[in-house]
This record gives C-alpha cells, structure tokens and sequence, in this order.
C-alpha cells in the first residue's frame, strides 16, 4: 500500500509540474506578443485540462490586452467556475472593474485573489500590478504598493523585479526602474524582456545612440524575440523627429525594423493595430491604407479598422471615404473615441467644402467640419498645433472669414508654439475680411476680436511693429479715435526705437506716412493743433501728399 501512495504522489507530482510547464510556456510566447498563438495553445490547455483556471486567467487577459472585453470577461467568469487556480480570474474581473471606474469592485476582487496566497506565492500580487498598470486610468501608485506586499514574501523572484521596474518606469522614478531591471536580469538572464527594457529607459532618455546597442545586445542574445525589434523602430522614430536633418532615413530604419516585428509576431489582428497605430506617427498613410484594409479581411467588424481607413484615406487624397470610416467609428457608441479622430473628420470635411476642382465652396459642409475641429480640441489641447498650416491655406485663398475660424480655434491655447503667429493671422483674418469691395459696413464684433488678437501678439513680442499698425487700422474701420492715435503712434515708436537702418525702409516709411495722416485725421475735431502738426509730419515724408495738403486747407 505504501508503494502505491508513493506511486500516486509521483504522478500527482509529475502532473502538477507538466501543467506547470505548460503555463510558463505560454507566458514566454504571451512575452514575445505571439497572441494568437498563445491563444491557440491556451484554447487546446483548456479542452485537454478544463480545470486549470490559470489558463482560463490568461487567455482572458489577451483578450483584454485585444480590446476585445465580452470575450475576456466570458473566460474569466468560466474560470471562475473551475477547481485548480481560479482565484487569478478575480484579478482580471478587477481590472474590467478599473475600467469601468467601478474602484470598490476592483479592490473587493483583488483581494478575493490575493487574500489566501501563501506565505512565499508572488504571482498573484503581481498580476493585480499588472491589472492596475494595464487599466485605462493606470494606477502605479496603487501597482508599487501590490508589488511591496509581495516583495516581503519572495524579495528575489525575477518576475516580481520586472514588474517593479514597470511600475517604477509608469510612476517616473527611472532609478528604481534601473535597479529593478538590473537585478531581475541578474536574478534570471533568461528574462530577455528585463534586458530589453534597460534599452526602454535610455529610450525615454532620449540617449538613443546607447538604447540602439542596448537593443542590438539582446538581439545578439535571442535574435527571434519581436518586441526588441518594436522597440528599436519606435526608437528611431524618436530619435528622427529629435534629429530633423537625419528624420528620413531614421524613420525608413523604424518601418524596417516593425516589419520584422510583425513576422515575428503571427501577423496577428492585435500586432496590425500596434503596426497601423505606428504607421500614423510615421506619417506613413499608403501603408496605413493597405494595412487597414488588410485588417479588413481579417475582421471586417473590428471598428477601430474605421479609425485608420479614415486617417489613411484623407492623407492619401480620398476625402469622401475618410469622411464616411470616421463617421461610422466616431457614431459607434462603444467606441473610445480621440481628439485625432475629430481633427481628422474636420480636416475632411474642410477640404470637402472647398472644392478646388470645382471651385465650390460649401459653408454648411465648412460649419461641420469647424465644429469637429472644435471637439478635437476639446479633448485634446495640443490638436491646436495642426492648425495653423490650414487657417493659412484657407487664408492664402482669401478666405478670410474661414481663416478666422480656424485660427480662432487655434489661439485657444496659449501654450502653442504657434500662439503668436496665429494671433496675428487671426487679426489680419479679421481684419481683411472687412475691407473686402462687398462689405457694406465692418463688422464691430469681428474688428473687435482683431484688436483683442492684436494684442495678444504685442503682450507676447511687443517688437512685432506690425502688429501694431494692423490694430490701428482695425480701430479705424470701428472709427475709435483714442485707439486710433494710441496704435498708430505706438507703431512709430516701436519703429524709431529699431533705428535708421529700419526706419530707411520704403515700406516703413510708406506705413510712417499712413500713421501720421490717421493720426492728423483722429485729431481734426478735437485738437487741431495737433491735427496740423501730424499733417505737417506726412509732409516732410511726402510734400506733395493729397491727403495731407488738402486737409490742412479744410483746417485754415
């Protein structure tokens, strides 16, 4: 009888650790982004094992990592249900919870997964982390208090050091996530993804030169792991825009470098969305294009596929089809819609509305396209940057009411590094539009928003002499007499102060004869003395001026 108990604890033994194996399996292909596969084999582990909760667990967590929530949630309830592990499918109910800002749900879960750990088990407390950290409102304060608690029961497991150093990286302390890096490599030099990630952090550093040897090491080490080769793509896409004169071949070096990621990678749905996401920073819209329409075969009901159909499709000239993707991705309700997917349906429908094929012009279209730019903005403040080029395309046009009305979206943001110059064009926008030959009488509320732009230019560059000028006429068409001689002569001023070398210039002096006449002209009812003396000035500029010599006769 002793004979067949030893027997049986054998195989139990032998069971256990062959389950074990097979986990730890999956996860290493889960680690190197193969979901597909990883869901392929998780799928089989179920059938042949229906009690292992933990693949119940991490098959439902790849749907999460997808995006795709009813079919992680279906598991993890399943999981739920099963004899072996299935406290882990809390935690992945807890982050669904997280994302649902449900906070009191979310802890009750993770504590019911955590709160029979035994005295040496890790693992749970780090997939609460890892809940927390993957959530859509990442949480690293709470992920770092998780990984202490583990931290006292096994302070050398090198999963438990990977994950401090992700979390110590989310949380901005780049020492801590050094150390915790180094010591997991250290603790296990199998864990490629700790190696890689100490290239991450010299990434974030922006010391590309050694991220790129820091990522060509782990390549020599294991020259099949894919996540290496997306991290060095998305290095030298930073390391392009950091270094302009050098952009283009660096960022021909990142698409290399992502297509020998998506090989590697099962050219899953998942790693296609990574891809296209990459493809928009990259400004590669033919790709994006063929890719997105690849992904289309692939799922046609997949709506974030809409999302780049309609990114591509406006930068590659297809207006009407990038209107109707956006439309369709921004009007599904479960959808997490972007500032850049409002500025992108607005940019369509702007180049919709002014046909310059046809030379039409639509405002209805125009009003509807301003007001996506509008939301865009809403969401996202820095959507303003992309503005300024196509206020000035509309303005170059001459059309200066549609001009305005995206520049005075554009000045909303007073951090823009284009914040002045916009202002400025804003102004001239105002201000042009109401000299045109068919206005009948200026508008009060338009030259008044000119004049408040004005003089957002001059606060922030008081040397911009034109901004002064354009603000003395815009109170010259509201015939403000006071503002008038205040603007003009403050143009002067700010000119003279520049020196002979300026003030020797024909259009200056052009502007200095214009600023003296409205200035005269300001004066003639209330002082004509000095209505005279500014007169007078024009003169010794122009002695035969008509203006000047005939308003000085009417003042005798």
């Amino acid at each position: 009888m002793n004979k067949f108990k030893i027997f049986g604890i054998i195989l139990l033994a032998t069971f256990t650790t062959s389950k074990a194996q097979e986990i730890d399996q999956v996860k290493k292909v889960i680690d190197a982004e193969q979901f597909e596969k990883a869901k392929g084999i998780l799928k089989s582990l179920i059938q042949t094992k229906p009690n292992n909760g933990k693949a119940y667990f991490l098959l439902g967590n790849i749907y999460l990592t997808q995006k795709i929530a009813d079919s992680a949630k279906i598991y993890f309830q399943k999981g739920l249900t099963v004899s072996e592990d299935s406290k882990y499918n809390y935690i992945g109910l807890g982050q669904m919870d997280l994302d649902d800002n449900n906070l009191i749900s979310a802890q009750n879960n993770f504590n019911l997964a955590t709160k029979d750990s035994k005295k040496k088990e890790v693992e749970p407390f780090i997939f609460v982390a890892k809940a927390y950290m993957n959530a859509d409102k990442p949480d690293y304060t709470a992920a770092l208090n998780n990984l202490n608690k583990a931290k006292t029961n096994n302070p050398s497991d090198s999963q438990l050091l990977l994950t401090l150093g992700d979390a110590y990286y989310g949380d901005k302390k780049q020492n801590e996530s050094y150390v915790s890096y180094r010591d997991a490599f250290a603790a296990d030099p199998t864990l490629i993804r700790a190696k890689m990630q100490l290239g991450v952090l010299l990434k974030g550093a922006r010391a590309f030169t050694e991220a790129v040897k820091a990522y060509d090491k782990v390549v020599s080490t294991n020259p099949e792991y894919g996540p290496v080769y997306r991290e060095l793509a998305e290095t030298y896409y930073l390391w392009g825009f950091n270094e302009p004169k050098n952009n283009k071949e660096y960022i021909q070096k990142a698409l290399d470098y992502y297509e020998i990621y998506m090989k590697l990678t099962d050219y899953s749905l998942t790693s296609r969305m990574r891809h296209a996401d990459f493809l928009v920073l990259a400004k590669d819209y033919k790709a994006l294009e063929m890719e997105a329409n690849k992904m289309k075969e692939l799922d046609k009901v997949n709506p974030r596929i809409f999302r780049y159909l309609g990114y591509s499709s406006y930068e590659n000239g297809n207006t009407d089809s990038a209107i109707s993707a956006l439309e369709t991705f921004i009007s599904t309700p479960t959808n997490k819609i972007i500032a850049r997917d409002y500025m992108y349906l607005g940019l369509a429908k702007l180049r919709k509305a002014n046909n310059l094929e046809t030379k039409t012009f639509d405002q209805v279209v125009f009003d509807a396209g301003v007001s996506n730019l509008k939301k865009a903005v809403e969401i996202e403040i820095t959507m303003t940057n992309d503005l300024s080029e196509i206020g000035k395309k509309f303005y170059e046009q001459k059309l200066f009411k549609q001009a305005a009305a995206i520049y005075e979206i554009a000045v909303t943001n007073v951090n823009s590094k284009n914040y002045v110059l916009d202002n400025f064009y804003l102004g001239n926008s105002l201000y042009y539009n109401n000299t045109k030959k068919d206005v009948v009488k200026p508008n009060p509320e338009e030259l008044q928003k000119a004049d408040v732009a004005f003089g957002n230019v001059i606060t922030a560059s008081p040397t911009t002499q034109d901004a002064y000028i354009f603000r003395a006429r815009a109170n010259n068409l509201l015939e403000n007499d006071e503002m008038i001689i205040k603007y003009y002569q403050q143009y002067i001023d700010v000119v003279t102060e520049k020196g002979a070398e300026e003030l020797a210039k024909p259009a200056v002096r052009t502007k200095f004869i214009e600023s003296y006449n409205a200035i005269a002209a300001a004066f003639a009812n209330t002082d004509k003395v000095k209505a005279k003396e500014y007169f007078n000035k024009t003169l010794t500029l122009d002695a035969t001026n008509e203006y000047a010599t005939q308003s000085l006769k009417q003042l005798k």
